[in-house]
């Protein structure tokens, strides 16, 4: 029955039977997959390996694969030139040269081409036209992944290692290793907050490490095994701080004693991943064989409301590229684009509140500009320059509709994202937002409404909103500058304490006597046990859970991380990876992880957010 679902194998020896000569062979290449070593194993079964060349293009490589094809179509080589789109200035050479040398001359009988290239506009359409393509996509689900890494193992170089024993339930080990984390992108920012490219080639060279340092030494070196594999191969692709906390977390409950020791050694929480007893490469296979189709979010450490975030999120991209595509005409009847269009951006242009009078709130704070005042005034001043820019925008665009001005390319742009629901993104310069149109508007008046209150009364407020501010950065530095001033240290020496507190918001009426109350964080990947105090797991489909106020406390000496505390990131809007050229990242929140480790809550992606897509 799986046979039907399941994506057949791409067998290259019926691909080479059913070319020529003439017949360039491109590979269209997707994420994770590289079919080098698939043609260095092909080329040695057909007794090629002697005649085979491969060259990998980019700059100042053109010369050189211009002589490999000469020289192939004479004396019958096989020639790889991989990676064409990194070389696209070249591309129309390269076409012109297939156009000659393959078409109007007759080349020697065993010549092959072998092209690989991502999708893109510059590579030949004649090449496309006249080549064989192919594409292999990357499997989905662990078995899948599992299935074809041990498809590439041969049954001689199987046991390739002295210590038997320890080489077939490391490889094994690490094949899941490697599944878990090309499969943990599923789960979008629960998942990484970048996606990376894992690929063949940082599993091939991690067994490679795994059998040198089993020959070389006695006891396994299991430090050196985890930084080379997790710090060196696979965390070469990796630019994000936490992501690489997430692979550490991984490959140290992976690679110990434990899995050598213990029989069935499991690999997640979940009973249907452990490590089989010492067989055949057949036996591994047939294990592999009899794993679920389906992957359960436990198998990553993740929590059932994983996979839901996952797919409302790709439903949601689904619904906006749809909507991209409707016809972009007025339709006959019923309202027009225009005038749907007019009548949103009249009731934008209603609820957009005033500037708030800068001057007068500079006169009011000169006497005391210390560095929280000297925040209000920046904030100040990029909110009232984001409401000018929407009044002139929205009043030009109306012009634009009824005839009076141009429509500038910039105006169709705000006309498209206003009749689409979307925030145009000449308002999102001032601060990140995936929001729709609707309730960022909301999310506007009530970010103003907190400077504006201030600015009136001079006082900072009791609770501070943090994710009203443009750059929260910024005015958390401004607290800890406050609070060196007021204790006379440097401020490089401070850093954060942090206690949530068991209160309401009604409650809390004075400003601490250090640091600030924040209010309005939400935790995403896990709940909030208010009684105790600690993380909980969510409840079943809440994806997200209001955290309760937070007391950011300045400290002089920051203590380490003690046992039963999880470092929480905190993000300024749902995109971790940021956008429009600043980080998401603010500041890492420590939480009591409750009775589970703080590793659990690495695997489960969990973090705070300042600010929500809805």
């Amino acid at each position: 029955m799986y046979r039907f679902v399941e994506p057949p194998v791409l067998r290259m020896s019926e691909v080479v039977e059913d070319s020529t000569c003439k017949i360039p062979l491109i590979f269209v290449l997707s994420t994770g997959v590289d079919p080098t070593n698939a043609l260095l194993t092909l080329a040695e079964q057909s007794g090629m390996d002697k005649r085979f060349q491969a060259l990998s293009l980019g700059q100042g490589q053109a010369p050189i694969a211009k002589r490999m094809i000469e020289n192939g179509v004479k004396e019958g080589h096989w020639v790889f030139l991989a990676n064409c789109h990194l070389s696209l200035s070249w591309m129309p050479q390269l076409d012109k040269l297939v156009e000659e040398e393959l078409q109007v001359h007759t080349p020697h009988k065993d010549f092959r081409l072998w092209l690989s290239s991502t999708p893109h506009p510059g590579f030949p359409i004649a090449i496309l036209q006249a080549g064989i393509k192919m594409t292999t996509e990357p499997p989905k689900g662990l078995k899948a992944n599992m299935k074809r890494l041990y498809q590439m193992v041969d049954e001689g170089s199987f046991p390739r290692c002295q210590c038997d024993h320890k080489y077939k339930k490391l490889l094994f080990t690490l094949c899941f290793f490697h599944s878990l984390l090309i499969e943990r992108r599923k789960f979008l920012m629960l998942g990484w907050n970048i996606i990376y490219g894992f690929n063949d080639s940082d599993f091939e060279v991690s067994e490679h490490l795994l059998s040198i340092y089993l020959d070389e030494y006695g006891d396994t070196p299991w430090d050196a095994l985890k930084y080379l594999i997790a710090g060196v191969n696979y965390g070469g692709h990796v630019t994000d701080d936490f992501d690489r906390r997430v692979l550490y977390t991984y490959i140290s409950e992976m690679f110990n004693d434990e899995i050598l020791e213990q029989p069935y050694h499991k690999l997640s929480t979940l009973d249907t991943y452990y490590v089989p007893k010492d067989g055949s490469l057949q036996s591994y296979k047939e294990y592999i064989e009899h794993l679920p189709t389906g992957d359960h979010p436990e198998a990553f450490g993740q929590h059932p409301n994983a996979d839901i975030a996952s797919q409302i999120k790709e439903t949601r991209s689904l619904l906006e590229t749809l909507v991209s595509l409707q016809p972009q005409r007025s339709v006959a009847q019923g309202e027009s684009k225009e005038d749907k269009v007019l009548n949103l951006s009249a009731d934008v242009l209603r609820h957009v509140p005033d500037p708030i009078d800068y001057e007068a709130t500079a006169k009011l704070v000169s006497d005391d500009m210390n560095p929280l005042n000297v925040v209000l005034l920046q904030e100040i001043e990029r909110y009232n320059s984001l409401l000018k820019t929407i009044r002139s925008s929205l009043v030009e665009l109306e012009k634009g509709i009824k005839g009076l001005v141009v429509m500038s390319s910039e105006l169709e742009e705000v006309f498209s994202c206003i009749h689409n629901a979307q925030v145009p993104p000449l308002w999102g310069k001032a601060y990140p937002s995936q929001k729709a149109l609707g309730s960022w508007t909301r999310d506007l008046l009530q970010r103003v409404e907190q400077f504006s209150t201030w600015a009136t009364t001079t006082h900072p407020p009791v609770l501070f909103w943090l994710s009203g501010f443009t750059f929260p950065t910024g005015f958390l530095t401004a607290v800890l500058q406050t609070a060196a001033r007021k204790n006379n240290v440097s401020v490089d020496s401070l850093s954060w304490e942090f206690q949530v507190s068991h209160l309401d918001d009604s409650n809390l009426t004075e400003p601490p006597k250090d640091g600030v109350w924040i209010k309005g964080l939400f935790l995403e990947g896990a709940g909030w046990d208010k009684r105790a105090g600690c993380l909980v797991e969510a409840s079943p489909m809440q994806l997200v859970c209001p955290m309760p106020t937070i007391h950011f406390k300045p400290a002089e000496t920051k203590r380490r991380s003690a046992k039963g505390i999880y470092s929480c990131p905190c993000y300024y809007f749902p995109n971790r990876s940021g956008g429009s050229g600043r980080p998401s990242f603010v500041v890492t929140v420590d939480l009591k992880s409750g009775q589970s480790s703080s590793e659990h809550w690495v695997k489960r992606g969990t973090a705070l957010l300042m600010s929500l897509d809805n």
